[in-house]
């Protein structure tokens, strides 16, 4: 049976693995030509969320998405591990951004500046 842990957000392990879920999420932008939301809060709060789910589950779900146990395993209940499947194949190409907002096309982020 999978265990999920408790987190504590003001710890030396969230901050080293929020660090580590940066750089992450830097190359997911690099590797496929995305941008940050321009809108920050956005940004933080999903990669804070991405780095408790690494934490807690072991692997960095969507934090828009429930986290369900089945057969002794954590998945998300969309399998939607960052960058999902979902965001490289329809969201991204389709609405400009993923789902959670953390991603978008340079044009997106462009006509949403705040």
């Amino acid at each position: 049976m999978a265990e999920r842990r408790d987190v504590d957000m003001s710890s030396q392990e969230f901050l080293d693995e929020l660090e580590k879920t940066k750089k992450f999420t830097d190359k997911v932008c690099k590797q496929f030509g995305w941008v940050y939301n321009p809108n920050e809060e956005v940004n933080e709060g999903v990669t804070m969320g991405l780095a408790r789910n690494k934490l807690m589950y072991g692997k960095r779900f969507c934090p828009c998405f429930m986290v369900i146990e089945e057969d002794g395993k954590f998945k998300s209940a969309d399998d939607r591990i960052c960058p999902c499947k979902p965001a490289i194949e329809k969201e991204i190409p389709e609405i400009g951004k993923c789902h959670c907002g953390i991603f978008c096309t340079p044009e997106y982020a462009a006509t949403h500046k705040q």
